[in-house]
């Protein structure tokens, strides 16, 4: 019998979010396939924002857990990170390693390169330094990047603007970047029929007739949240019935409640919570139009999910949301922290039916093909043959 390719993914914590719903799906479709032995290195997963680890133990996944793999900057930790997973990788020799966010993608390749692994790969779901982030750290973070790039056979990138930043900081080599989109179970994802629609809004309290905005994120720092309030107390006087649903916790939770009640819009925004993935479609398919607000993503995976669900985004113009949000195609860009823009491409999509129904089907159509898990997992496992076969190791 044929010896399996060994792959060794490695990710800083599994919480509720796209880089580690793309890695979980990875390795799952990885081990579906047959010739592949795939496992999973991951910190603990802390914070409100959920997990993901009883999904990936649920489904079979090999999964050892590094309790010093944490995302906040600490020299213990890391060093002690970095030893425990070069023993992980000598013990299980594999012959891929691939890495995702800034902190395991560091540590991990350097590991990797370290412990001779013949095919080293980083994915970027989205670059560690931005302008919203402090100059001391955005020079540390461009320099262990262009450090790490050099152990790396391959980089893959999200979306097109995350190579061209990458590129333009000196992080990387043309040759060495290749973009794979971010995969989803795209059948899982449909257009609510109107029973379901109005099921939901029941459940949540919102009016059946209400034009409703849904935001999902995180309810924190850079995610826009503050800019869609001040928009939704101008979206009130040009669309009375209008109903704002926030998907997500976080730490911002509290602060975001009291503006809202001293903005007077208290009774017209609903707090979700948490909800687990398979709840996106019910979220984002009852509402008329999904609001992206984040001030930095690679490309965030509510994007495809709305528009698979036939529901249009107005989005900020930032990083790779233009490949999915084709402006007034599948629906609106406008500039980042803008107020009255924002509100302006909000109220013409909730009064103009039509419009909002033709770019979700469109959104659709383009989603369906694009954002297939399946294809991602294909392209990701034909890009590691590939390598191995030019170092003669398969």
């Amino acid at each position: 019998m044929a010896e399996k390719t060994r792959v060794m993914h490695i990710i800083t914590r599994l919480i509720l979010g796209g880089a580690q719903e793309n890695t979980l799906l990875t390795v799952e479709g990885l081990q579906r396939r047959e010739g592949w032995d795939a496992r999973l290195v991951t910190g603990p997963a802390l914070g409100p924002e959920g997990e993901l680890l009883s999904r990936a133990h649920r489904n079979g996944v090999n999964v050892a857990l590094l309790d010093n793999m944490r995302r906040a900057i600490n020299p213990w930790r890391d060093a002690a990170s970095y030893r425990a997973l070069c023993r992980m990788i000598k013990e299980y020799r594999p012959h891929v390693v691939h890495t995702h966010s800034s902190k395991a993608g560091i540590i991990g390749r350097f590991a990797a390169r370290r412990c001779g692994v013949p095919c080293i790969v980083h994915t970027i779901h989205g670059l560690p330094f931005h302008p919203y982030e402090s100059f001391v750290k955005n020079r540390l973070y461009v320099f262990l990047e262009r450090r790490a790039a050099k152990a790396s056979d391959l980089i893959i990138t999200v979306a097109e603007a995350m190579t061209r930043q990458a590129l333009a900081a000196g992080v990387g080599r043309p040759e060495q970047f290749r973009t794979i989109y971010s995969g989803l179970e795209v059948g899982k994802y449909a257009p609510l029929t109107a029973e379901e629609r109005a099921r939901f809004r029941a459940e949540l309290g919102i009016p059946a007739n209400a034009a409703v905005i849904c935001k999902v994120a995180r309810l924190f720092h850079l995610k826009g949240h503050g800019y869609l309030l001040r928009a939704m107390k101008r979206i009130v006087e040009a669309v009375p019935s209008a109903r704002l649903a926030l998907v997500g916790d976080g730490i911002l939770k509290s602060e975001l409640e009291r503006s809202a009640r001293e903005m007077g819009i208290g009774e017209r925004v609903i707090f979700v919570g948490l909800v687990p993935p398979d709840e996106i479609r019910r979220c984002v398919g009852m509402s008329d139009v999904v609001a992206h607000c984040s001030l930095r993503e690679g490309l965030a995976r509510v994007l495809p999910q709305s528009l698979l669900c036939g529901v249009p985004v107005v989005s900020y113009d930032i990083d790779g949301a233009g490949e999915a949000v084709i402006d007034g195609e599948t629906g609106l860009l406008v500039p980042p922290e803008s107020v009255d823009e924002l509100a302006e491409a909000l109220v013409r999509l909730l009064t103009d039916r039509a419009l909002a129904a033709r770019m979700g089907e469109t959104g659709r159509r383009r989603c369906l093909e694009m954002f297939d898990s399946e294809k991602m997992v294909s392209q990701i496992a034909e890009a590691y043959e590939r390598i191995l076969q030019r170092k003669g190791v398969r």
